[in-house]
C-alpha cells in the first residue's frame, strides 16, 4: 500500500494563501486607499485590525502547534517507508525512515492535546538491541489514511 496526505496539505497551503491575501487586502483598502468607512458594525479600523489579526496568527500557528506534517508512506516492497516533513508556513527538513519487514520490531502511537496531536514512533530490530526511530506527526492524517497506516504496520509487527 502506498499513499500521501498530500490533498490535506495543499488544501492548507491555500487556506494560508487565502488568509494572507484576506489579511493583506483588508489593510490596503482600510489604511492605503482608505475605502472602507469606520465605525464598521459598532467597531472602529483598530478592533478590526486587531480581530483581523489575531484569526490570520490563528490560522498560520495552528498547524505548527499541531504538528501537522506532510505524510508519504509506502510498504510495497521489502521495507516500510515513511517520508515526512513539516507542513506549516516554515517547511522543516525532509526526512525518511525505511526499516526493513524483517527487522521492524513494533510501534507505539502517542496522543497528546485531547488526541489533536497524535504521532507513531518506530522500532527497528538491530545488533545492540531494539532502535527508537523519532515520532512521525500523524495530526493531519485523517481517520481512514491513519486506519490504513496502522493496519499495515500491524501486518508486519512481531504478535507477542
Amino acid at each position: 500500500m502506498t499513499f500521501d496526505n498530500s490533498r490535506t496539505i495543499i488544501s492548507l497551503r491555500i487556506k494560508l494563501f487565502g488568509a494572507t491575501v484576506v489579511l493583506l487586502t483588508y489593510i490596503g483598502l482600510t489604511y492605503a486607499a482608505k475605502l472602507i468607512k469606520y465605525p464598521l458594525f459598532g467597531m472602529d479600523d483598530t478592533a478590526w485590525t486587531l480581530i483581523l489579526v489575531g484569526i490570520y496568527l490563528f490560522v498560520v500557528f495552528l498547524p505548527m502547534s499541531l504538528n501537522y506534517q506532510f505524510i508519504s508512506y509506502s510498504d510495497e516492497g521489502e521495507s516500510i517507508i515513511f517520508r515526512y516533513f513539516t507542513a506549516g508556513v516554515v517547511g522543516g527538513k525532509k526526512n525518511s525512515v525505511e526499516i526493513n519487514k524483517k527487522t521492524f520490531s513494533g510501534y507505539k502511537i502517542e496522543s497528546r492535546l485531547f488526541g489533536l496531536i497524535q504521532s507513531i514512533t518506530l522500532f527497528q530490530q538491530i545488533n545492540e538491541g531494539v532502535a527508537k526511530y523519532p515520532p512521525v506527526y500523524i495530526s493531519a492524517l485523517n481517520r481512514k489514511e491513519r486506519a490504513k497506516v496502522i493496519r499495515s504496520l500491524n501486518l508486519y509487527a512481531p504478535q507477542s
